[in-house]
């Protein structure tokens, strides 16, 4: 068993075991061969087994569960002494386990993730319409006369009580009523004009 490392040639099943060939032109080392070789058998023959017991840790994420036995199959091929004089499922299916809880907990840690359909339902903001809009209610606003501009500027936009305008504009609050009204109907039919009016 030249060339093999001892911990390849400890773990071989005898007459059953799985010789892999890894083609090429014979370049790779030895050991690089032999340890892939090993990792090849140690997938063939756990393999399907570790993916029904990952399925069953992940909740029937198949994604997951791939990913799983990969890294599994990644730390036998890493960690090749851990098999030594031992049964290699055992080992296995302990390391599957850990990997799963690590990644349950790493998921509980942090914001649960959000799918390309979350945000799909969330309206864009979408605000050269509202631009457009404010735009031309300037736009009538200009349009209108100084004093109706200056009530609906008091009343409405600066949210003043009749009383608090009137005071403001020194003009009765009854003038104020009578202005806003008038100039209620003043920006309509220039709303209208622009085409943003009912």
């Amino acid at each position: 068993m030249a060339g093999i490392p001892r911990w390849l040639a400890s773990n071989r099943s005898g007459p059953g075991t799985v010789v892999i060939d890894m083609g090429g032109s014979g370049s790779a080392a030895p050991d690089t061969v032999a340890d892939e070789a090993y990792i090849r058998a140690l997938y063939a023959e756990h393999g399907g087994a570790l993916l029904r017991y990952a399925l069953h840790l992940t909740g029937g994420d198949k994604q997951r569960a791939e990913d799983l036995v990969q890294e599994t199959v990644l730390r036998a091929w890493r960690h090749p002494e851990a098999l030594v004089d031992r049964p290699a499922r055992p080992w296995l299916f302990a390391v599957a386990r850990n990997l799963a809880v690590d990644a349950y907990r790493a998921r509980q840690s942090r914001p649960p993730e959000v799918g390309q359909g979350a945000l799909e339902l969330v309206p864009a903001a979408d605000d050269a319409d509202r631009a457009l809009e404010s735009w031309a209610v300037a736009e009538a606003l200009a349009a209108l006369r100084p004093d109706h501009r200056r009530v609906l500027i008091e009343t409405y936009y600066k949210g003043c009580s009749v009383a608090e305008a009137a005071a403001t504009l020194g003009i009765p609050a009854g003038t104020v009523k009578s202005r806003t009204f008038y100039a209620l109907k003043a920006l309509k039919l220039a709303l209208e004009e622009r085409g943003l009016a009912p």
